[in-house]
């Protein structure tokens, strides 16, 4: 499974600037480190209320990452 692709299609979604969505991937064994750096003016959408949305972004990730026998950690620049 592409969890760069998948977290940078979930992130495209919530944006007023898709394109200023990158996603950088650091995998080591099972554990999969993703950094999320989206324009400035878009980091609140990203974050949510009370980092609601962040929390969801990470819940579904890891649930991803379970399928695969992986570990998904994500960090919101």
């Amino acid at each position: 499974m592409d969890f760069k692709k998948l977290l940078t299609d979930i992130a495209r979604a919530i944006v007023d600037t898709p394109d200023a969505v990158h996603v950088e991937e650091n995998v080591e064994g099972d554990d999969i480190e993703l950094t999320l750096t989206v324009a400035e003016s878009d980091t609140g959408m990203v974050i949510g209320h009370h980092g609601r949305i962040a929390k969801a972004i990470r819940q579904v990730m890891k649930a991803a990452a379970n399928t695969c026998g992986k570990r998904v950690t994500v960090e919101i620049k």
